[in-house]
């Protein structure tokens, strides 16, 4: 609001010199892409001083003050309002977060030579971890397994981030779900203790370990009735456990967390889930980066001028699975967020579709019939693994 005629420049024309930097100034890239309004807020102001060989300080302050302001203000809005989808007992849940698993930690039983050891090169999980807070991420997705939710707390407690706009999730590990109900709570209660935190958002079972996970479930249902957790899940069920869990369960899960990626899309597993209203949680969903230099994922990415993780990430949130991106590097973990502000055609969602193979499915299968029973004194007896399996 105001007078329309701008008021003479006691300091004269704006000198060539002046008027160039600020072309150069603004120009430059912002920590975060304006928004819409600050846009066109930047463009106007800067047009308005341009157009004219007078333009006095305060004009050109308000230029710059508007700006940057705006670009601070977008920025905080990206920051702390990823989308969210509704899960089926009425809570939000961000569509993106940031995996904990391996980071400044590899679990003992882990495929790795260092398993059971702190990393030694680079940033620690809590630095990670608040790089990640830092970034814009909002949902983290630990487990017991990861071996480093007190870093995560450390990471939380110094984020700065207030709690309610926190997503913070949980699993309960095999080891823990075999002994029975009263470890389960009691893990429960470790895991509140180390990431600093009253309530968890999400607790998961981790595996449907055989003739145990159901008892387990019902443990995270009493937790939930005690207010120390506010939605449940599980992970790496499959059909039949799924049916058999809702055989004595009184709670619904909210989401199951499996592995999905083009290279493992289990379609009947996945419709069946939906069906049921039961969300998808997908980890690897970028293959640990085996898959950046597959000829489709690459021609694809070309085309839309993206990266191979942000095609692979991209197809994920398209398909409305909750994405769980994971990176050490700064960088990568900006990058892996970028997948909201464009769209792949049908023709691409197609190529990626069909990259599933039979064999894909096999190595699923070995995998879960090893990591039921993983760490546990029943590991490696295969007469108490499900027989039957929905594959695909």
């Amino acid at each position: 609001a105001g007078p329309t005629s701008r008021p003479a420049d006691p300091g004269g024309p704006l000198s060539t010199r002046t008027r160039a930097g600020f072309v150069a100034w603004s120009g430059a890239d912002f920590a975060a892409p304006l928004s819409p309004q600050a846009h066109s807020v930047h463009c106007m102001l800067h047009l308005s001083c341009l157009s004219s060989t007078k333009c006095s300080p305060a004009a050109w302050g308000l230029v710059i003050l508007c700006t940057a302001s705006w670009a601070t203000l977008s920025q905080s809005a990206m920051a702390s309002a990823p989308p969210s989808i509704k899960l089926n007992d009425g809570t939000s849940h961000p569509l993106i977060g940031y995996g904990t698993y391996k980071v400044g930690f590899v679990p003992a039983s882990a495929s790795s030579a260092a398993g059971g050891q702190t990393t030694e090169s680079g940033p620690s999980a809590a630095e990670c971890i608040g790089n990640a807070l830092k970034a814009g991420y909002r949902f983290l997705d630990c487990a017991e397994f990861y071996g480093n939710q007190a870093e995560t707390g450390k990471a939380i407690a110094g984020c700065g981030v207030p709690r309610d706009e926190l997503y913070v999730a949980s699993k309960v590990w095999t080891t823990t779900i075999h002994k029975g109900a009263d470890a389960v709570q009691a893990q429960i209660e470790q895991t509140l203790k180390d990431l600093g935190l009253e309530y968890l958002d999400l607790m998961c079972i981790h595996w449907p370990v055989p003739g145990k996970h159901v008892a387990a479930y019902k443990q995270l249902e009493a937790a939930q009735k005690a207010g120390l957790v506010r939605s449940l899940g599980v992970s790496n069920y499959a059909v039949e456990d799924y049916k058999e869990l809702m055989e004595s369960a009184s709670v619904k899960p909210v989401v199951n967390q499996i592995e999905i990626n083009p290279f493992l899309y289990r379609k009947n597993t996945i419709g069946f889930f939906k069906e049921q209203g039961v969300a998808l949680q997908s980890y690897r969903s970028l293959r640990d980066g085996k898959a950046f230099d597959n000829p489709v994922v690459v021609a694809i990415a070309s085309k839309h001028g993206r990266s191979p993780a942000q095609v692979l990430g991209r197809w994920c949130v398209q398909h409305e699975f909750i994405y769980i991106p994971k990176s050490v590097k700064e960088e990568r973990m900006r990058e892996n967020m970028q997948v909201f502000d464009w769209e792949l055609d049908d023709d691409d969602m197609a190529k990626l579709d069909a990259l599933t193979t039979d064999e894909a499915l096999q190595t699923y299968r070995a995998l879960y019939d090893k990591c039921v029973l993983r760490d546990t004194p029943d590991a490696g007896k295969m007469e108490l693994v499900r027989k039957e399996l929905t594959l695909d």
